[in-house]
């Protein structure tokens, strides 16, 4: 069954000392974009929950959020005093030259950027992380497949609508073709008996200049085309496996397919099918953009 390329999902681990919280977005994109955004302590494993959102992911903006709650055992606080007293000088310097009064509290100078920071462990650690990190990424990845396989079902139900409508256009422009040729040659015999009176052109003449026409409108093998194209995207739909790129592409032919039946109709109803039918190629080329 094919799947959205839009998800989101969310994946939590208890770690020692704290926890592992993962969230995972996913967004319409041509080809596969990964983003990881982590704290600094857990950047030796980047790749890795790339390589693992890259195998479950193949398609789409993929952005991974991880954070860690309650990182006791991520590391330990460090107090970086120099700094303190030079945030609390600096705050007393202000308070006189501006006249104002009152303590400069513990909490305000601890609040500063890098007065307190968390340094890591021993990397032996650090190596123990990431089963539960994985195991909070696998969780959040579930739930994106789950999401993309429900919205892939209701963007397939819309194919098979728009798929049917397609195969009645398409049934109509080749009944309409014999039509084009003998309506033709109908409205060139009368404008000739217009134009010559009662001479007439010589019957050989006349089954020429029809047979022309019916060469030039000869719309079979853009049928033949199109109905072996619209069989591969069928085919295409009912697999398992990324199809968006393919689905994509045979569009592109059916198209073009459409576009040459356009050009060789020379008529007003078969214009106005050709109309209908890209406007329906339209609107499932942009269903398509959503499939991974």
């Amino acid at each position: 069954m094919i799947k959205s390329m839009t998800g989101y999902g969310k994946g939590e681990a208890v770690h020692e000392g704290g926890r592992f919280v993962v969230e995972v977005r996913c967004v319409n994109h041509r080809y596969g974009e990964i983003t990881v955004k982590l704290p600094r302590v857990l950047l030796q494993f980047e790749n890795e929950i790339k390589k693992r959102v890259g195998e479950k992911l193949v398609r789409g903006k993929i952005d991974v959020f991880i954070q860690v709650e309650n990182a006791v055992a991520l590391g330990v606080p460090t107090a970086n005093l120099p700094l303190a007293r030079g945030y609390l000088k600096a705050f007393q310097t202000i308070g006189e030259a501006l006249g104002l009064h009152g303590e400069v509290d513990l909490a305000l100078v601890a609040s500063q950027r890098d007065v307190v920071t968390v340094a890591a462990e021993a990397e032996a650690t650090l190596e123990d992380m990431p089963q539960e990190l994985m195991s909070a990424l696998e969780d959040a990845l579930r739930r994106v497949d789950e999401m993309r396989l429900f919205e892939g079902e209701s963007l397939y139900a819309d194919f098979q609508r728009r798929r049917e409508t397609l195969a009645q256009l398409i049934a109509q422009v080749a009944a309409r073709a014999p039509q084009v040729v003998a309506e033709y040659g109908q409205r060139l015999k009368e404008r000739i008996a217009q134009l010559l009176g009662e001479a007439s052109l010589p019957e050989e003449r006349l089954v020429q200049e029809v047979a022309v026409m019916a060469d030039k409108c000869d719309v079979t093998e853009e049928l033949v085309r199109l109905e072996s194209h619209l069989r591969q995207f069928d085919e295409t739909l009912a697999k398992s496996e990324p199809v968006g790129r393919k689905l994509d592409f045979l569009l592109q032919e059916i198209n073009r397919e459409v576009n040459t039946i356009g050009s060789k109709g020379n008529d007003a109803q078969m214009a106005a099918l050709v109309v209908e039918l890209k406007a329906e190629l339209e609107k499932i080329r942009e269903q398509v953009q959503n499939i991974e």
